[in-house]
């Protein structure tokens, strides 16, 4: 399972009650933060996220509403004694930015900060582990842009607790069901796998598109995730800024996604210009049926 919080869903510049780009993906225990706006380690203390557990950052693209608050908590694990690396995912350059506010302000690191910088215009895998992948997604913006795609892993059977209740197993056993093996038992009893597991659960996928002008390529990437992020920075009449800015509608994330035949849509990077929320639910919902709109500190189960 997934679970996704929301640390900030707003753009261009922080308010009090409005931050920008930021989200926090659990897998299974394991933490993904996914773009690090301004502001991002005070929202990780109201959601009560342990720092030590954050060891991979994605960083989307280098406008600051998406990065400025990476320095600070850079910083700010260092301060907290922190000894395990850590792992940063950005585009070209983003090496060369953090390192340089490091060497100005006599601030090295205690710990291994290792960078991941990306620069193809094409999708790629760029972590993998016995849980999860994570790829990119091209994005259209003013600078060079990636979203990213989570996908779980499902290699492992399930076991059907009903079918082994009273059976005498031993650990080696529920491992090698797992595996999808067929198991003896110490009296010499013999069970096929599919006796004993069920199908593994389908695997899950979250899609997260930050910045981007309306961009068809992405559907074919896209098809089937279980969540899709997409950002909404305009309504329809303010379709002109969207072009000009290479950012989206609220109407064109739910063609997107009504493209890609995705479960869910969570629209998110609202421009301040609105007071009112509710219009990109109502614009959207024209053209897609299952929408949320993100919300500070709010989470989503997948």
């Amino acid at each position: 399972m997934f679970e996704l919080t929301i640390l900030g869903c707003h753009s261009a510049t922080p308010t009090e009650n409005k931050h920008t780009s930021s989200q926090i993906l659990d897998v299974n225990g394991n933490l993904f933060l996914i773009d690090c706006g301004e502001g991002t380690q005070m929202q990780l203390r109201k959601a009560k996220v342990r720092f030590t557990r954050i060891k991979h950052i994605f960083i989307s693209h280098l406008h600051g509403d998406h990065f400025f608050g990476l320095i600070g908590l850079i910083s700010t694990f260092r301060l907290l004694g922190r000894s395990t690396p850590l792992n940063i995912y950005g585009p070209k350059g983003i090496k060369q930015i953090i390192t340089l506010q490091l060497k100005m302000s006599n601030s090295w690191t205690d710990y291994a900060l290792n960078f991941h910088e990306l620069s193809s215009l094409k999708s790629e895998l760029i972590y993998e582990d016995d849980s999860i992948s994570v790829s990119t997604l091209p994005l259209d913006h003013r600078i060079y842009t990636n979203g990213f795609l989570f996908t779980s892993k499902t290699n492992k059977r399930k076991i059907n607790s009903h079918a082994t209740k009273g059976l005498d197993l031993e650990p080696f056993h529920y491992s090698q069901l797992q595996e999808g093996c067929d198991i003896e038992l110490a009296d010499g009893t013999f069970f096929e796998n599919q006796e004993l597991t069920l199908d593994s659960v389908t695997e899950k996928k979250y899609a997260y598109c930050s910045d981007t002008a309306y961009n068809e390529d992405l559907i074919l990437l896209l098809k089937g995730v279980d969540l899709l992020y997409h950002e909404a920075t305009f309504l329809e009449r303010h379709a002109d800024l969207a072009k000009k800015t290479k950012h989206s509608t609220a109407l064109q994330a739910a063609k997107i996604a009504a493209a890609a035949d995705v479960k869910a849509l969570l629209l998110g990077h609202f421009s301040s210009r609105y007071s009112e929320k509710l219009d990109f639910l109502k614009e959207a919902s024209k053209v897609f049926e299952t929408i949320f709109l993100s919300e500070d500190l709010k989470t989503f189960s997948i």
